[in-house]
């Protein structure tokens, strides 16, 4: 008795763990969203590129795009120009658009256009960097004032992380002497990015430039410089002016490298318009336009992943679990009698079709006119096979009419008795019919009455729609319902209703 026990436990604990450890990775990896009106952010990026063609020459015009090889996911991308071929590349980790026409004249306009999302992007491997660089020759009074800025960045630093916010501190250090030597009178970040690039290669600690757009509404933007590192394992950010590490999470990576962000030829005058709007969208919905434009598999194997109409069908399928615990929590904790517990449990599901109250009613005029008939066929003395048929037949017949009078009267909410399981139909007057004789006709009141109310709170649990939604999108829950149907196996204790019966025996002994 003991080894079973523990083999129980053990059985439980491990359903228990399993159910939560899969729902626990697709709410906090996944990032499956556990309601169903929980909305992610859309992003709407349009880049407007001005400039003068000049009309002798062929034009071409070459502007980085982002990469969206990490943190975002592409929902959209259109270049959008008139009379110009386009034609996307990557160049060194970027992409690069290139438009190009023969002929072109005066002002030109072109736009690209973005809508991005960051959940449900792919996991992509890492991409790696270089962990060692040559110094950058230099010499005279900038070489001794590199020197001098370095010797306390080594000393104030433990490993590359430190070493590259030391010295971008150094750098931007206004009463610094050799930083002002080195700056030479521009304090811009690209060129205080310049020097620090300069310090770090003398150390032999590559560097490289990463140019970002910051996601922020209705306002105008200009790509924002940082700087990165590989360490061996990750790539390091920095800002250039504060030495404030790591990229923040509002940052679109659009190019890196020290090239500008777009070069013309054939004209003259550039420039790039950044404007940006946010939207939203419901979570599931954008999951699955992500996974379509991506090699994301997130929901590849739920069922999610099934076709529309087969989805529809595991919806209810999915809540019978969640209905036969409503039974027996009734059944073994209160102590509610009722006809066995999937029967309660399929009248509910008939309740989705008739709605509860219609359903109610024709339950309870079909049960009775077929009591009455069982009675009657009791008395000609038949076997049950026969009489089982003839209680079936009369169950059609009554639902048929049923129906026709509904549909005459113009209540079309009675044409859906006829999805009422007939057989589960006659099997519950048939054994209503025997608990009478049985227990007597109170019995089988109180037993069709506990029916018809647990079949009626269970219909009411299984169409709750937050609760619909989070035991199709985390199926695993059902394991831990499982868990709590073992343990409820052993339960030999008082149900609620007992404590009735017991203060009249206590009555009695007083």
């Amino acid at each position: 008795m003991r080894a079973l026990t523990l083999h129980l436990k053990m059985l439980i604990a491990l359903l228990v763990v399993l159910g939560i450890s899969v729902t626990a990775y697709q709410i906090f990896v996944l990032g499956i969203p556990v309601t169903e009106d929980a909305t992610d952010d859309l992003w709407n990026i349009d880049a407007k590129v001005e400039f003068v063609a000049s009309a002798k020459d062929p034009v071409k015009i070459q502007m980085f795009v982002p990469p969206l090889s990490r943190d975002y996911v592409s929902l959209n991308e259109s270049f959008i120009s008139n009379n110009y071929g386009v034609a996307v590349n990557r160049v060194d980790g970027n992409r690069k658009v290139t438009w190009s026409a023969r002929r072109a004249k005066g002002n030109q306009t072109l736009y690209y256009r973005l809508v991005l999302t960051k959940r449900y992007t792919a996991e992509k491997p890492k991409i790696k960097g270089p962990t060692f660089r040559d110094s950058i020759a230099i010499e005279g009074p900038e070489k001794i004032a590199a020197e001098a800025l370095l010797a306390p960045i080594r000393q104030h630093s433990a490993d590359v992380e430190t070493f590259i916010s030391e010295a971008i501190k150094r750098v931007n250090n206004s009463n610094d002497d050799n930083a002002k030597m080195l700056l030479a009178g521009d304090p811009s970040a690209a060129h205080k990015a310049k020097i620090v690039e300069l310090l770090l290669s003398i150390a032999h600690v590559p560097v490289e430039k990463v140019h970002t757009i910051r996601l922020v509404a209705d306002q105008p933007q200009t790509p924002e410089l940082w700087l990165r590192s590989f360490n061996g394992t990750d790539w390091l950010y920095f800002n250039p002016e504060t030495g404030e590490q790591g990229l923040p999470t509002d940052r679109l990576l659009w190019w890196t490298g020290d090239d500008n962000l777009i070069t013309v030829d054939g004209g003259k005058k550039a420039t790039v318009t950044f404007s940006l709007n946010n939207s939203e969208m419901n979570a599931i919905r954008l999951a699955k336009l992500t996974d379509e434009n991506t090699d994301a598999n997130f929901l590849e194997y739920s069922l999610y992943g099934l076709p529309l109409e087969t989805q529809q069908t595991f919806m209810i399928m999915v809540m019978i679990p969640i209905g036969v615990l409503v039974i027996l929590v009734l059944r073994n904790l209160i102590g509610l009698q009722t006809l066995g517990t999937f029967t309660p449990v399929l009248i509910a599901l008939a309740f989705r079709e008739t709605q509860l109250g219609f359903g109610i009613v024709l339950f309870t005029v079909i049960t009775a006119l077929g009591l009455s008939l069982r009675s009657y066929l009791e008395h000609l003395k038949l076997q049950m096979l026969p009489r089982l048929s003839v209680v079936l037949t009369f169950v059609v017949v009554l639902i048929a009419a049923i129906s026709l009078f509904s549909h005459k009267l113009g209540l079309e909410r009675g044409l859906s008795v006829a999805l009422f399981p007939m057989v589960i139909l006659t099997m519950t007057i048939e054994r209503l019919s025997i608990t009478w004789e049985e227990r007597g006709g109170g019995h089988a009141m109180k037993v069709a009455i506990g029916t018809l109310f647990a079949a009626s709170l269970a219909h009411l649990i299984m169409s709750v729609p937050e609760l619909v939604y989070f035991v199709f999108t985390f199926p695993a829950i059902l394991l831990i319902l499982v868990g709590f149907m073992l343990a409820m196996g052993r339960y030999r204790g008082y149900r609620l209703t007992e404590l009735v019966r017991f203060k009249a025996f206590l009555k009695a002994d007083s």
